[in-house]
C-alpha cells in the first residue's frame, strides 16, 4: 500500500556550524537543503524528531516525498542524510526536487519473495545469501516503485541472481546495466551454509571407504 509522507520545514537565514548547532539544541531542529530542477537551494530546517520516526519505515527512501514550506508544498526524494558520528542523532538533510517529466535515480529496497517456502532452501538445506539489499533504478517520479521482488520459489541450489536477471516495472530500469557485462552484480545467491558442505563431503568420503573396505574383504 503506498503512504504519503509529508515534512513540515521551515525558513532558514543563519548558516555555519554555530548556527547549526543551535538549532540542533535549542529547538529540536536540524539543517536541511533543497536542490535540483533548475531552481535556487532553498536552506530549510526540519523537526528532527519527525524525520528519524519517518526513516523508522523503509519505503521512506523510495517514496516521493513532500515538502510544506510555509504552506508551499515541493516534491522530492532524500538524496543524502548525515548521522551524528556517535550519537543517534541526525545533522543535516539533503533533498531534490522532482519533475515529474524528469527521470530520477533512487535506491530501491530489494525484496525476497516465498523465501521459506523455496524447495532450495525448505527442502534441500540452502541459504539465501543477499549480496545486495537495494538497488540503483531511474524512472520518472510516477513509476518509481516501492520495492524491487524477487520470487524464490523458482530459485535452484547454487543458483545466483543478478541486476539482469530482476523483474522491474514498466518504465524503470537499471543504469549500471548499460555500462557492460561487468557491472551486473549479483544480487542474492542460495547455496548450503560453508559447515554443512563440509559435513556433506566428509559423509561422501566416509561412504566411499566403507564401499573400499567391503570390497577388498570379498
Amino acid at each position: 500500500m503506498s503512504q504519503d509522507f509529508v515534512i513540515q520545514a521551515f525558513p532558514r537565514d543563519d548558516k555555519g556550524k554555530g548556527a547549526s548547532r543551535r538549532l540542533r539544541r535549542e529547538e529540536g531542529k536540524i539543517p536541511a537543503i533543497i536542490y535540483g530542477a533548475g531552481k535556487d537551494a532553498t536552506p530549510i530546517s526540519i523537526w528532527q524528531n519527525e524525520l528519524k520516526k519517518a526513516l523508522e519505515n523503509e519505503a521512506f527512501f523510495s517514496h516521493i516525498l513532500t515538502i510544506d514550506l510555509e504552506g508551499k508544498k515541493e516534491s522530492v526524494i532524500i538524496k543524502d542524510l548525515q548521522r551524528h558520528p556517535y550519537k543517534l542523532l541526525l545533522s543535516h538533510a539533503d533533498f531534490q526536487r522532482v519533475e515529474k517529466d524528469q527521470e530520477i535515480l533512487v535506491h530501491v529496497p530489494v525484496h525476497l519473495l516465498n523465501e521459506e517456502s523455496a524447495e532450495a532452501i525448505k527442502t534441500f538445506g540452502g541459504v539465501a545469501f543477499r549480496l545486495m539489499t537495494e538497488v540503483e533504478v531511474a524512472c520518472l517520479p510516477k513509476d518509481l516503485p516501492e520495492s524491487i521482488e524477487i520470487d524464490m520459489t523458482d530459485i535452484e541450489m547454487d543458483q545466483v541472481v543478478h541486476m539482469s536477471d530482476l523483474k522491474l516495472p514498466e518504465g524503470v530500469r537499471i543504469p549500471a546495466l548499460q555500462h557492460g557485462a561487468e557491472h551486473d552484480q549479483a544480487v542474492v545467491s542460495v547455496s548450503k551454509p560453508r559447515g554443512s558442505q563440509v559435513e556433506d563431503t566428509e559423509g561422501e568420503e566416509a561412504e566411499g571407504e566403507e564401499g573400499e573396505e567391503g570390497e577388498s574383504k570379498e
